[in-house]
């Protein structure tokens, strides 16, 4: 690699570095609760400091802030392996449907056993099995038509009917509880506990790790399945392989935070433009880099541009993240065709 290339692309990663860092201390620092930058430093370096600025910081931000990190990265990753297995720029986990279908298997879960409580791995579990349905139409729908845009349409069809049944179940689930239910379906990082930071930490670092191991056969499959298939890739399993690991990082954010949208589509190809490449080996660190930027920056929105009435994420990913698609549609109609 040229010296001029590697500085450019560890300019990229420093940039993005920065960024994660600056709006990792500003979210601490963000809230009803003012804290200074001397205050988080003792809180989070010595563990010492006022009690109720301690358990802020500590029980309710720390574990929120990091769950935006994980989760962002991870849902930005997921996009770029389903950008890649459709070849197509404007494929994500929102826009096919495949969120959709994990927030309906997630929500009817939620309902059957909300008295009795579900835990980390069972919320996983059914985001995974709605995931996997969904994908499965799409793939379906895939081998039937020929145009990408009619594939997107479905996708967003796709999206519309889970939704629609996931409102109805909750509109008439009998429960005093359901307003928790309903908050979690908007999208929010709120209520993150460490347990759950932990489990999705475990989740998602395995399947990042997979994914990163894959690096060279994506790289093969971007140059067309002939010269994968004659790079030795078996192009079969690796499909498979890219269907489920992009399934169950999708999955894993619509179980800790519902669906989020936009952030699958838009953040790849933000980065794509910052690094000026599509090499797997570059994007996969800098997708959960750029992943966990944007939704650091939108949770921050989220929370404080109206407090204390605070939004719901994907709405803030969805007023940041669609002019960056529309941008594409209009950029690469033709590809659409």
């Amino acid at each position: 690699m040229p010296k001029g290339i590697y500085t450019k692309y560890s300019i990229s990663f420093a940039l993005l570095a920065a960024m994660m860092c600056v709006l990792f201390i500003w979210n601490i620092n963000s809230g009803s609760v003012h804290l200074s930058v001397e205050e988080i430093g003792e809180i989070l370096l010595r563990r010492t400091g006022e009690d109720t600025s301690y358990h802020i910081v500590w029980d309710i931000r720390l574990p929120r802030i990091l769950s935006a990190v994980i989760l962002g990265g991870a849902l930005s990753v997921s996009g770029f392996l389903l950008q890649t297995f459709f070849a197509n720029p404007i494929a994500g986990p929102f826009v096919l449907g495949i969120s959709s279908g994990a927030k309906l298997v997630v929500s009817l879960v939620m309902i059957v056993l909300l008295g009795r409580g579900i835990c980390s791995a069972g919320m996983i579990l059914a985001a995974f099995a709605g995931s996997m349905i969904s994908m499965g139409f799409v793939l379906m729908i895939s081998g039937k038509v020929k145009k990408m845009s009619m594939l997107v349409i479905c996708g967003v069809m796709i999206s519309y009917i889970c939704s629609a049944i996931t409102d109805f179940v909750v509109t008439f689930a009998d429960d005093a509880n359901i307003v928790n239910l309903h908050n979690w379906s908007m999208g929010s990082f709120s209520g993150t506990s460490w347990e759950n930071v932990r489990v999705m930490t475990a989740v998602i670092f395995l399947a990042l790790l997979l994914v990163f191991l894959m690096a060279k056969p994506i790289g093969a499959y971007q140059m067309g399945e002939v010269y994968a298939r004659n790079m030795g890739v078996n192009i079969l399993r690796f499909r498979v392989a890219l269907i489920l690991l992009s399934s169950i990082l999708s999955a894993c954010v619509t179980a800790f935070a519902g669906p989020i949208s936009f952030v699958g589509i838009a953040v790849p190809h933000l980065v794509k433009s910052l690094f000026k490449t599509a090499k797997p080996i570059l994007m996969i660190p800098g997708c959960f880099l750029g992943g966990a930027v944007f939704c650091l920056f939108c949770d921050l929105a989220a929370r404080t541009v109206f407090a204390p009435t605070e939004l719901s994420i994907s709405s803030v990913t969805a007023v940041f993240g669609a002019p960056i698609v529309i941008y594409m549609m209009v950029h690469n109609r033709k590809n659409m065709q």
